[in-house]
């Protein structure tokens, strides 16, 4: 009998469902529209009393605006003129870094003995909690009472500092009135409310840091400062980073400690910026000058933040 072959026959395989592309629901667009509206509140206040004055800043420095007239009107460049071209930038220069200096003054008073003191007082016990806040508690106390009385501390001729020099056997310095002290002397006032906060900063950051490495590091022979330096410090870098660039624009806007210790003085030795700003628009009344100079100083701390920050992208440590 003669047998035919089964005709081949081919399943075909059932091709892939095309996925629809899901848009969002409308339950799903009424939620994000609702977080936009509780967003512009905020995105109102910032335009209004942030991003405003600065760009009506940068107006006002093309005027002559003088509180001593009523009106004003616009002249161009004059003003960046005077700044960099005439009698304004070797004043500027001369407060740059007076600013740079005590700039650098609390930078290595906040990292250097935030750090050591947050090390020191890293024990649980009632005695360090109560020293602990001993050292923090000058944060809360106003900058213009605390200098009045560092003032009467470091008075040249009845200051208590003075008074235990002479007893120690040293002469007295004139510590607020000399070119070679103001700056140091308002120094003093700023690690007294300072240094306490870096400590409290840097003491949470290092209870957060793992034992485990620690105890690896001694089986291999790592005595403490090899400890220390070697996962310590480098794990404390997104600490010291927030710590660098907050305590950057507090110490370059610094006012209240220099206005009522020294006033610029003496000579300029303490005129830092914002002191020589408050100086040219509320004493010589010249408000355009004044917006120049505040320009120029803004422009100084966005670039040094921004350049600080894309560093730390690549030299901070996030792995604790």
């Amino acid at each position: 009998m003669k047998t035919t072959a089964p005709a081949n026959t081919s399943v075909s395989k059932p091709m892939a469902a095309e996925i629809p592309f899901n848009k969002p629901s409308k339950l799903k667009r009424m939620e994000q529209f609702k977080d936009l509206l509780c967003v512009i509140p905020a995105l109102i206040f910032l335009v209004i009393f942030t991003y405003y004055p600065i760009v009506d800043l940068f107006r006002i420095s093309f005027t002559d605006w003088n509180l001593i007239k009523d009106t004003y009107t616009y002249v161009g460049a004059k003003n960046w003129i005077w700044l960099f071209q005439g009698s304004g930038w070797d004043t500027f220069l001369q407060s740059l870094k007076v600013t740079a200096l005590y700039t650098l003054g609390e930078l290595t008073i906040t990292l250097v003995g935030g750090i050591l003191l947050a090390l020191l007082f890293n024990r649980i016990s009632k005695p360090f909690s109560a020293m602990r806040a001993i050292v923090f508690m000058p944060k809360y106390i106003a900058v213009s009472t605390s200098a009045i009385v560092f003032l009467w501390i470091l008075n040249g001729e009845s200051g208590i500092l003075n008074y235990v020099l002479n007893k120690l056997g040293f002469e007295s310095v004139a510590w607020t009135t000399s070119e070679k002290t103001a700056l140091l002397s308002v120094l003093m006032l700023t690690a007294w409310r300072v240094v306490g906060y870096a400590m409290m900063i840097y003491l949470s950051a290092i209870r957060g840091i793992s034992q485990d490495y620690y105890e690896a590091a001694s089986l291999d022979g790592a005595n403490g400062f090899q400890q220390f330096w070697r996962i310590t410090v480098p794990l404390l870098s997104p600490t010291t980073l927030f710590l660098f660039v907050t305590t950057f624009i507090a110490s370059m806007k610094v006012f209240q400690s220099v206005d009522v210790m020294t006033e610029g003085g003496p000579y300029g030795s303490t005129q830092v910026m914002v002191h020589w700003i408050y100086e040219l628009a509320f004493k010589d009344f010249r408000v355009d000058r004044a917006a120049v100079v505040s320009c120029v100083f803004f422009i100084i701390l966005v670039t040094f933040t921004a350049a600080t920050l894309k560093w730390s992208n690549k030299s901070v440590n996030y792995d604790s």
